[in-house]
């Protein structure tokens, strides 16, 4: 579709019409120049007068010059073809996880499919790999924590990337201990510097926070106000004592606090089963946006208008050649 960015500035076409309404231009010169002016007149015994002439152009002339006004009037009012709507879907949720990296993650207590015990880090790193295919559409992070919590991965799109970075988590690398508020905090800072407003925060845990610098119930509240979704899922066995031992009811409370849910898994099986009903809560989300292609014309009628004149003059040209040597030739 052809479209004008300026319509209003079709108005000067009215212009060259308006300048017909307005006198002639007068310039007074002589009509005759020589040197001996005086002599010729005394001569032909003829009386010089004055009188007035005005000057016309011919039919060509006055052609090509309203048809390169109308081309600068176009070109001004800048046409543009519009292509037709194109839309794309693009990722329409964050979703960050935060992985427990404190040492209780090492205790080997899950089992793989081939029947290799791995520890708790190992078989949750073979489940969110999986998970990935449920979330095709969402812009994943990764924080993980132990003693402090730290980003590993912002938001991307690219989940080969994210994963790779998952499985390059080691025990440990983050301290021993867990804060587990803490972590909630900073997905909080990451979320809202982002621009969705569908956030959701996954937590895999399997002790007691130990030494957050906010409880982690009241960084879920902070995170219930700016509407993120926390799911948290226990790993391990809640008869644990000591502190490694899981704080059931905090873990809970944080998930009913943000309008989430909370998950237990003792084994790999309720880990994967927990990973797709978190999937099943929360499908897929697609943004469709939608934009028209455009592509400015103005350099058309521009060229057009050069053209005409060159070759106008061209022909001009060419015409008083073919006069001069028609001239020599006699």
């Amino acid at each position: 579709m052809l479209e004008l960015t300026y319509p209003w500035l079709l108005l000067l076409l009215a212009l060259p019409l308006l300048m017909r309404l307005m006198p002639a231009y007068k310039q007074s010169r002589d009509s005759v120049k020589v040197p001996f002016f005086d002599t010729l007149v005394e001569l032909s015994e003829v009386r010089p007068e004055t009188g007035a002439m005005i000057v016309q152009r011919d039919q060509t002339q006055r052609f090509l010059v309203g048809f390169m006004w109308l081309c600068l009037v176009l070109a001004a009012a800048k046409p543009t073809w519009v292509g037709a709507p194109i839309e794309q879907q693009k990722s329409g949720r964050d979703l960050m996880v935060a992985v427990d990296l404190s040492g209780s993650m090492e205790a080997t207590d899950f089992t793989l499919p081939d029947g290799t015990s791995v520890n708790r880090l190992d078989a949750v790193k073979y489940v969110l790999a999986n998970a990935g295919t449920h979330h095709e559409s969402d812009r994943l992070g990764l924080i993980v924590f132990g003693s402090a919590a730290y980003l590993q991965t912002p938001f991307t799109e690219d989940h080969a990337i994210w994963t790779q970075l998952l499985t390059e988590t080691e025990i440990g690398m983050a301290g021993q201990s867990t804060v587990f508020g803490d972590a909630i905090g900073l997905a909080i800072k990451l979320f809202l510097d982002g621009d969705s407003d569908n956030r959701v925060l996954v937590i895999l845990t399997d002790g007691n926070d130990t030494g957050s610098t906010v409880p982690p119930i009241d960084a879920a509240k902070v995170a219930a106000t700016h509407d993120i979704r926390i799911y948290t899922i226990a790993i391990g066995d809640p008869a644990t004592i000591g502190e490694e031992a899981l704080d059931v009811e905090t873990i809970q409370r944080v998930s009913e606090v943000t309008g989430g849910r909370d998950f237990q898994a003792l084994d790999r099986e309720q880990l994967a089963e927990a990973s797709r009903t978190i999937a099943e809560l929360e499908p897929e989300l697609y943004e469709t946006v939608s934009f028209r292609p455009k592509q400015s014309l103005h350099w058309i009628p521009v060229a057009v208008m050069f053209f005409l004149y060159w070759l106008y003059h061209s022909w001009g040209a060419w015409q008083t050649w073919r006069r001069l040597r028609g001239a020599h030739a006699d």
